[in-house]
């Protein structure tokens, strides 16, 4: 995977490399000056908290890099379906033959497989017809240091819902974790109560096709994670240089490319007799 630089709102830069995930934002120091703060992402994170026998299981069977190849493959067919479905949500309309960006900032047309994920997701709004709050929206927790991107945040009844969306079969640990961190984050800036849940989209375990589960707020294991995060990281921050807006070198020409661009001297002319 290359490096990814996006602005996602207002300012606030997102930076995502194989192994990192950071939020970019203007802060002011304690004497008012404006510096730039780099807050860890909540699925970075999240990475690395223990990931079960389950995990590993499969890992042992697929090798490392098929399993790399099969976790890009997931990734870039998760990215493709949250901005279908992030377009629903703000009222656009999404073709069976619409264009997103791929892993190498290509356009390509959804799969079959990612656009039965939207129809999934089209059915489940249909059904449930939650009342739109928000839709991708960062989040910063000043008090806990980390930042995340919510997919959508809902009113369904009388209650709020934060809710991911996730094209994976499963319902892996680390995703309890990630929704709990936004629970939190959420209620520090709104002081408000949400509950927290995950729709996996394109289900092939019944015949809606999609899952709705309810989670369950761990919170106390995401700074379990945490803490293991700030262990291994050990203070880590991205590489940060000066760049020139653009190079040329100083080359010295060569000595007949000096005879051809000297200036010829004008003829002397003769005395009349």
């Amino acid at each position: 995977m290359k490096k990814e630089i996006r602005e996602v709102k207002d300012g606030i830069v997102q930076i995502t490399t194989v192994d990192e995930r950071w939020y970019v934002k203007a802060v002011k120091d304690e004497q008012g000056i404006p510096v730039v703060a780099f807050v860890p992402s909540v699925t970075w994170i999240c990475g690395h908290y223990p990931k079960g026998i389950a995990f590993y299981k499969w890992l042992a069977n697929k090798g490392w890099d098929e399993a790399e190849s099969l976790k890009q493959s997931a990734g870039d067919k998760g990215s493709r379906v949250h901005k279908a479905i992030e377009n629903l949500i703000n009222g656009e309309e999404v073709r069976l033959d619409a264009q997103f960006d791929n892993s190498e900032g290509k356009l390509e047309e959804l799969s079959a497989e990612e656009y039965g994920c939207v129809m999934s997701f089209a059915q489940w709004f249909e059904s449930v017809k939650p009342e739109i709050i928000t839709a991708e929206t960062t989040i910063f927790s000043e008090k806990n240091n980390f930042a995340g991107t919510i997919d959508f945040i809902c009113k369904i009844g009388d209650e709020k819902w934060i809710v991911d969306f996730k094209t994976s079969q499963y319902v892996w640990p680390e995703y309890e974790l990630q929704l709990s961190a936004y629970k939190k984050a959420m209620e520090e800036l709104t002081g408000e109560q949400f509950k927290i849940a995950i729709l996996q989209v394109g289900y092939k375990r019944n015949h809606k096709e999609y899952k709705f589960t309810e989670l369950e707020d761990k919170f106390d294991l995401f700074l379990s994670a945490q803490t293991i995060w700030l262990n291994e990281t050990s203070g880590q921050k991205p590489l940060q240089k000066d760049y020139p807006i653009k190079l040329k070198l100083d080359i010295p020409k060569k000595a007949e490319d000096k005879k051809e661009t000297a200036p010829k001297m004008p003829k002397r002319r003769g005395r009349k007799s």
